[in-house]
């Protein structure tokens, strides 16, 4: 079974930055990918960015291309999400999961409990 905690998020302004991070035990984690996830209030969950275990090869939505980049620690098996450049349309509570692949946004475990982006216009 794999444990995913997630934790950075918080209150911002618009324009401003986080750095979100997700930790993840369990399983043989290098056989998947990582991606990250985000659900807004009344919205479906969706898939945002993604990363193989290598951190070569990575997958952004189109909303937030140019402003988020993922990134991966292999050896603490913690995956990262740098945020500039916040809007408020990013408010979400954002969730990291494997992936089979990092473009597949098919999540691969269970959700851990999240962490919340709040941003201030």
């Amino acid at each position: 079974q794999v444990v995913l905690v997630e934790s950075g998020g918080g209150l911002v302004q618009a324009g401003g930055s986080l750095r979100l991070s997700c930790a993840a035990s369990g399983r043989t984690l290098s056989t998947y990918a990582m991606g990250w996830f985000r659900q807004g209030p009344g919205k479906d969950r969706e898939f945002v960015v993604g990363i193989s275990w290598s951190g070569s090869s990575t997958y952004y939505a189109d909303s937030v291309k140019g402003r988020f980049t993922i990134s991966i620690d292999s050896r603490k098996n913690t995956v990262y999400l740098q945020m500039n450049s916040l809007k408020p349309e990013d408010t979400a509570v954002y969730y990291c999961n494997l992936l089979n692949y990092y473009y597949d946004p098919r999540p691969q475990s269970s959700w851990g409990q999240g962490t919340r982006v709040t941003v201030s216009s």
